[in-house]
């Protein structure tokens, strides 16, 4: 099965991501121009969850939006009521062979919550199409639409603080 991960590591662009490292002097440039963010929630002692992930988006409404498999930690997290998360901005490639360098990209703290309101997930589907149109949208959009619809799928609102 191919996954997203994987059509990002096979892409023609990810040698040319990796050397010029995309970093926007400022948050609200780099969350207007990137194609990936990374995200970790982050504890209850606010230390970093182990797991790092490079991630689709979009930004709405002064809120960063993404779609994540329902059983992910960090769907789990916002379960649990571990809210925190923080976010780096700018495109590295898969975060394990990113060597950390996402660190030097504009850092968000936000909140997160899971975004249940259906005609908010449409705006945000609507965008994530746009922006993604070159990048697999034909394959991932009509899965997102699915799994959000039965539930294998959550969208998560960060709240940037």
């Amino acid at each position: 099965m191919i996954t997203r991960r994987m059509l990002l590591a096979g892409s023609a662009l990810t040698p040319v991501l990796l050397a010029t490292r995309f970093i926007w002097a400022d948050a609200t440039t780099a969350l207007q121009h990137s194609k990936l963010l990374y995200l970790t929630p982050l504890k209850s002692n606010g230390e970093e969850s182990h797991c790092k992930a490079e991630i689709w988006f979009a930004y709405q409404n002064g809120a960063i939006h993404v779609v994540t498999q329902a059983d992910a930690w960090r769907a789990d997290a916002v379960r649990r009521g571990l809210t925190q998360a923080r976010i780096w901005v700018g495109e590295f490639g898969i975060w394990t062979d990113a060597d950390n360098a996402f660190r030097a990209a504009p850092q968000l703290e936000a909140v997160a919550a899971l975004e249940t309101d259906v005609e908010m997930q449409g705006r945000v589907l609507e965008a994530m199409a746009s922006k993604y149109a070159d990048d697999g949208w034909r394959r991932w959009g009509p899965r997102f639409h699915a799994a959000l619809k039965d539930g294998s799928r959550v969208m998560i609102r960060y709240a940037v603080q």
